[in-house]
Formats: C-alpha cells, sequence, structure tokens
C-alpha cells in the first residue's frame, strides 16, 4: 500500500483533494458554509446530488445493491462549532486565565484500511496515515476518534475487529502487535505471541474466536477472544509466499466469518478464496488468476452478508465481485475512477447486521457506503413488480362488445 502511496504525484493528489472537498460540498448543504451563503441572503441554494438511483444492475432488473454515499471528513459544522468555542473565550486567553489552545482542523481520511461497525451503527475506519482511527456516527456523519499519542500508541495500524461487547482489536505490523480496547475506547490489552506481520482480523462471536492474518509468516493466527492466549495456526510458514497447496497461503490479507462459523481467507497471490471450517480444517477454495468476471488480480478484502453470499474486494482490478457458496459469481461492480460505484486502490469491504456494506480506498481517501438487497427483499420485489404488470396488463386490456349472431332472414317460400 505505501508503494502505491509512493507512486501518486503530488498534483494528482491536489486534484484527488479538490474534488473530494467540491464532493463535500455538494454533499453537506446543511454545512457552516452553506449557512453562511444563507444569511449573507444569497438566494441560490447549494445543489445536492442524489444518488439514491445508483443500483446494480441497471434498471429494469430487480437491484441488489444501492449506493447511498461516502465517508471521507468530518462535518465543516463540527471544525466551526469547535472554533467558535474557542473564539468566544478569546479575553480569557489574553488575560491568561486559560491556556492558549489552537484552532480545530478538519480531520479527513489519507489512507483507510480496516473497518468495522459497532452495536450502535458507528462505524469505525483506521487510518495509518493519519495514525488515528476514526469513528463516525453513521446517522448523524459526526466523528470522534482514537488518536496516535492522546489516547494510545500507534505505528502503522491496519485491520480492525469488534466483538459483540463492542471490543476493538486493532492489528499494527508497525509494532508487531494487536491492541485491544474496551466499550469506552480505552486501551486494555496487547496480543504479542507469534506475531510478526498482522493484517487483517476478524472475530466469530460464536465460537469466541479472534483471526489474525500475517503476511510474513503466510499464516492465519488463532486466538481465544476472551484470554487473548494462541490457539492454532493455519497454514504453513518459511517458504517465501511460494505455497501454492491447498489449505496453505502466499500472503493472506483479508478475512471473514460467516454465521456457520466458517473462515474465508483472501488468498492475495495465489488469487483465491480459500475457506476453512471452525476448527481450522480446510474446506474449500475458489477463484484463479486474470481479469474477466470470476477471476481475482490481487483479492485484499472480504465480507459475508445476511444470505451468505460472498463479497471480494478486488485490489488490482478495483472492484467488487459477489459469489454464492458454490464460488459462483453473482454480480460485479467497480472499475477505476472516482464517481459513486467506482474505486482507487480498494483495499477491504465490510458488511454489517443492517445489510449495509463498507469499501475502503486509499487513493481518494474514502469509504464509500452500499446498501445490499436480501433475497427476501428482491423476491418481494419482484412479486410486486409482477403484480403492478398484471394490473397494468388488465387495465389496458380493450373490451370488445359482443354482437348477436345474425337472425338469418326466411323467404316468401318458406311461409
Amino acid at each position: 500500500m505505501t508503494e502505491f502511496s509512493a507512486k501518486l504525484s503530488d498534483s494528482r493528489k491536489g486534484r484527488l483533494v479538490l474534488c473530494l472537498m467540491l464532493g463535500l460540498a455538494l454533499l453537506a448543504p446543511s454545512s457552516a458554509f452553506a449557512d453562511k451563503k444563507k444569511k449573507a441572503g444569497d438566494a441560490k441554494k447549494i445543489p445536492v446530488i442524489d444518488y439514491s438511483n445508483i443500483v446494480w444492475p441497471n434498471p429494469p432488473a430487480i437491484a441488489r445493491i444501492r449506493y447511498t454515499g461516502f465517508y471521507a471528513a468530518e462535518k465543516i459544522s463540527q471544525v466551526e462549532a469547535g472554533n467558535d468555542s474557542k473564539k468566544a473565550k478569546w479575553m480569557d486567553r489574553l488575560a491568561g486565565t486559560q491556556p492558549q489552545s489552537e484552532a480545530k482542523v478538519l480531520y479527513q481520511l489519507a489512507e483507510p484500511y480496516g473497518l468495522a461497525i459497532d452495536s450502535k451503527n458507528n462505524l469505525y475506519i483506521a487510518d495509518q496515515k493519519v495514525g488515528a482511527i476514526f469513528i463516525f456516527n453513521t446517522e448523524t456523519r459526526e466523528l470522534d476518534m482514537i488518536k496516535n499519542k492522546a489516547h494510545a500508541h500507534f505505528n502503522r495500524i491496519i485491520g480492525l475487529a469488534m466483538d459483540d461487547g463492542d471490543r476493538l482489536f486493532v492489528s499494527d505490523p508497525g509494532l508487531r502487535h494487536v491492541l485491544v480496547f474496551n466499550a469506552a475506547h480505552v486501551a486494555e490489552d496487547v496480543i504479542t505471541e507469534g506475531i510478526v506481520n498482522p493484517g487483517a482480523l476478524a472475530i466469530d462471536r460464536e465460537n469466541r474466536l479472534l483471526y489474525v492474518s500475517d503476511i510474513e509468516l503466510d499464516q492465519v493466527l488463532v486466538y481465544d477472544a476472551d484470554s487473548l492466549k494462541p490457539l492454532r495456526k493455519i497454514g504453513t510458514t518459511g517458504h517465501h509466499h511460494e505455497l501454492t497447496t491447498p489449505g496453505d497461503f502466499a500472503r493472506p490479507t483479508g478475512l471473514a466469518v460467516d454465521a456457520d462459523g466458517n473462515l474465508y481467507v483472501c488468498d492475495t497471490l495465489n488469487n483465491r478464496v480459500e475457506i476453512f471450517d471452525a476448527d481450522g480444517k480446510f474446506v474449500s477454495t475458489f477463484g484463479k488468476p486474470g481479469d474477466g468476471p470470476g477471476y481475482f488480480s490481487r483479492p485484499k478484502g472480504i465480507a459475508i452478508d445476511g444470505d451468505n453470499h460472498i463479497w471480494v474486494a478486488d485490489g488490482v482490478q478495483d472492484r467488487v465481485q459477489v459469489y454464492n457458496q458454490e464460488g459462483q459469481l453473482l454480480i460485479s461492480f467497480g472499475g477505476h475512477g472516482l464517481l459513486p460505484g467506482q474505486f482507487q486502490g480498494i483495499v477491504n469491504i465490510a458488511a454489517d447486521k443492517n445489510n449495509r456494506i463498507f469499501t475502503s480506498e486509499i487513493y481518494p481517501g474514502r469509504v464509500q457506503q452500499f446498501r445490499y438487497v436480501t433475497d427476501a427483499e428482491a423476491e418481494q420485489a419482484r412479486k410486486d413488480k409482477e403484480e403492478q404488470r398484471a394490473k397494468k396488463a388488465a387495465g389496458n386490456k380493450e373490451v370488445v362488445p359482443v354482437t348477436p349472431p345474425a337472425t338469418e332472414a326466411k323467404s316468401p317460400q318458406s311461409k
């Protein structure tokens, strides 16, 4: 990921930041900027882009994925509120009765990677470049943060995972450990045993297991999620990312766990997904290298939705592909770009209990949000569509008057 960042020129970064800020202005008409224009008596309103009709697949097919927005920075109103609070007390600072502090700055994503969602539907995003964990309220878009040096010591944070008690697990390959935060965002423990280069994390809430992918060891490390003690290792180490045998890995990255406790692993250099049961036994694999539909070019992120579909984020192709349990491709979307549903350096994907899908990408520094339409919802939509079609057909049906058969005229001779 750092190699990608090095290749990105300063001018390109500037353009991306400009596009990002323009997008934020369009999507936040209630911001302080909009309020100031309104107070100035400007009758013009800031246009709001309507993304509600961006769906996959395209109509007239039943929508299965809906684009619902993105996260890139804290709300401008939060920054203004912080600055107003400081300005209101300038006389106290001048008199020396209050320590002087710097104006509040706008925090925005730079290189987001790990994703997690807590029981309150807050979205957690690990940003290794900012050195902080962004916590977005997905309803109000208000931002809270866990910052380096202020709340914990971070070097290069990558993976996030949340258990059912809202304990947050954070992998830091720079420090070769996994930090554990309690629900109040206070660091309370650390895991170091057996870890070399930790990446993605996943929690099996039923079996109380913590999975850690280690790209240097080519293994997935398994810990007790409560005692934090190591239990076992999946995969064989010491072969310099060259093993291709089923059950082994070459730089494993993304991890996910389904409702049955099965573990899904993005075997990145082997361009495949491997599946294991809760005991760590190999179950199956799917995927081959390539750039066509159903093929992988460095799969990095993986998530499981409520219908047990497998969502895979492809780092080279900048796309998301959705598979069934048999490894058959169901739908694909994405491609290189900054528009909704396009990606620039996609690295991770996560699903929550509300059928929302989140994707993180490092070049524009954003997390996109989608809504997954479940199988049951899609079936109901199909039935509603059929019913509407039937009613329309019945309403347009022409009523042909029935003409009684003509009576045969009798000839005079028949009288």
